[in-house]
Order: C-alpha cells, then structure tokens, then sequence
C-alpha cells in the first residue's frame, strides 16, 4: 500500500489542470486543515488537483428515493424475493462471525443484515464514484448543506490515520464506503477492527463491516429484545395530522392515545412517534420506539428504517 508521504511525492507528476485547482474554496479549506489539523498542504493540493467534478453527483443528490418516492414504491425496490434470498444466505454464510457479534453488541444478526441488504445488496454493489471526486464535488459545489464539505475534511483525516490511498477508494455519490455504507464521519467513530489485523477493512472484510454496523447501531442506543415499531390504528382523524412530524420519539403512550391512536396490547409504556405510510388506495400507520429511532440516526429517514426492519423480518422466517 502506497503512504500518504510516497503520494505527496509522485501524484503531482500526474497531475493534470483539475476541475478543483483553482476553486475558489480550495485554498480555505487547505488552511482549515493545516490549522486544525497539522495537515501537510502539498498532499491536500496534490489530491485535490485530481478531483474531478461530477455533475451527475449533483444531479443524483437532488432526488434521493427516501423524499420522491411513496413506501409502496420504496418497499418495492428493497423488499423483493431476490434480496430477502441472498440474506437468508448472507447469515448461513458468516453464522460464526454473527453469532459472535451479536454477543458482542447486543444487535440482531437480521438487522445488521437488513442494513448491508438494503445498502449495498450485501457487498455487490458499494458503489462506482470515487470517494474523493463525490466528497469534493459535493463539499465545495453543493451549497444547500455544509456535510459534505466537513465530510470531505473527515476522509482526509481517515486517509491519513489509516494509510488508505485516497484517490483509489470508491463509493456512492454521497461518498459512502463498504458493505455497510459508512461516511468518513462514521468510519472515524464506529469502524471496528473485527479480527485484529491492524485494518479497518469495510470493503472487502465481512468481519469487520458487520461488527462494525453493530457497534454503530449500539453506541446509538439500540434495546437488546425491546420492539422496533407496531402498525396501529386511529380513533379519530385529528390524531393524523400528527403522523410524519418527526423523527424524534415526542410522545408518551399516554399522549397518543389522547391524540386518538389505539395502542398495541402489551406493550409498557415508552416514548414513541407516529408515522403515516402511504399505499396506491390506502395508508397505514405505525407507532415507532426507541430501536426504530436507531435505525433512522443511519438514515434519517422514516422509509428507511421501515424498509430496514421489515427486511430483517422477511431474513428469519
């Protein structure tokens, strides 16, 4: 594996007239760095020279499926025969390694699995972009969210402090990495080192990208054998006008039944949230807990998560 230092000195013989040489961002980003993090500039301007813009990130940013798309077009895309198969075999294939992590993290095999399902089709496809042309596109041409432009400081920083080549990691438009889509950010936080090689390898390591969702999914609080979420139904058509408001769990069990939810039998008392789920002639509603809220921190979205727990169900029938 090439060394950062051994890239600060040849990538510039390779460098052509980047799309990012004389962005006006280059410059205060590169100073951020070195004040903040002791970073060697050369390196910075040596990549970044050969990042290239990608209008097709920009494009595919603006119409993400989880704010287009209704649940019965999304659950279509990820709750299909092939994918529910290929998981069921996913956890016969690395059985020790979920059987270990599980103990370990306190996470079910099936979620962790659901979460490489939906993300990358568990390892087929984790995606074509190189990480640093997305996270410089995104972080210094997409002005509606600063994100990107600190996750394009974070893969830096990742790059260096595990001796990664920069210029050849790949991953989705939004710069997510491995099996389990991680950003930068994340990677930072929440990547384990599964059997102890001295790597953090969530490409190509089973081990390591399924410990290290499970950690994720335990650091954000996940309740070892409490539920996820109950479909529910209303007594009154104002308690709508509270479904989808948020992600957060602002209502007590007392609450939503004030509000006109009919609540699910045996279950204790907990914060929960309402959400509305639209069919082509009908809709339905959940009341969401505490697990279903962890599943969203990995996207903040309410399709998602639901998407996740139901193909978690469908891998242990």
């Amino acid at each position: 594996m090439v060394s950062l230092s051994a890239l600060a000195l040849f990538s510039g013989l390779f460098a052509s007239n980047g799309d990012y040489n004389d962005h006006p961002k280059l410059e205060p980003f590169i100073q951020e760095m070195v004040q903040e993090h002791q970073y060697d500039p050369k390196v910075l301007r040596d990549v970044l020279s050969q990042a290239v813009r990608k209008d097709s990130i920009l494009e595919a940013i603006a119409r993400p499926a989880e704010r287009t798309k209704a649940w019965y077009e999304y659950r279509a895309i990820f709750l299909k025969e092939k994918r529910i198969k290929e998981g069921k075999e996913f956890l016969i294939e690395y059985k020790a390694i979920f059987d270990d992590v599980e103990a370990k993290y306190g996470v079910p095999r099936e979620v962790i699995a659901a979460i490489i399902g939906v993300e990358t089709f568990y390892g087929r496809n984790t995606g074509s972009y190189r990480v640093i042309d997305a996270l410089a596109t995104l972080g210094f041409d997409y002005p509606k969210r600063s994100l990107f432009y600190r996750e394009l400081k974070n893969y830096f920083l990742m790059v260096r402090d595990n001796n990664l080549q920069p210029l050849d990691i790949k991953g989705s438009y939004a710069g997510a990495m491995g099996l389990g889509q991680f950003i930068p950010s994340s990677y930072i936080s929440y990547a384990v080192d599964y059997d102890g090689d001295g790597k953090k390898d969530l490409w190509t390591n089973r081990g390591d990208a399924i410990a290290s969702v499970a950690y994720y999914f335990k650091r954000y609080g996940w309740k070892k054998g409490q539920p996820v979420a109950d479909r529910v139904t209303l007594n009154n058509t104002d308690a709508d006008k509270y479904a989808n408001e948020t992600l957060s769990l602002k209502g007590s069990f007392k609450q939503w039944k004030e509000r006109g939810v009919n609540l699910p039998k045996n279950r204790k008392e907990q914060p929960a949230a309402l959400f509305r789920y639209k069919y082509e002639d009908s809709q339905e509603y959940w009341l969401a807990y505490k697990n279903f809220y962890v599943i969203t921190r990995y996207n903040h979205s309410r399709l998602y998560a639901r998407a996740v727990y139901e193909l978690s169900q469908e891998l242990v029938k």
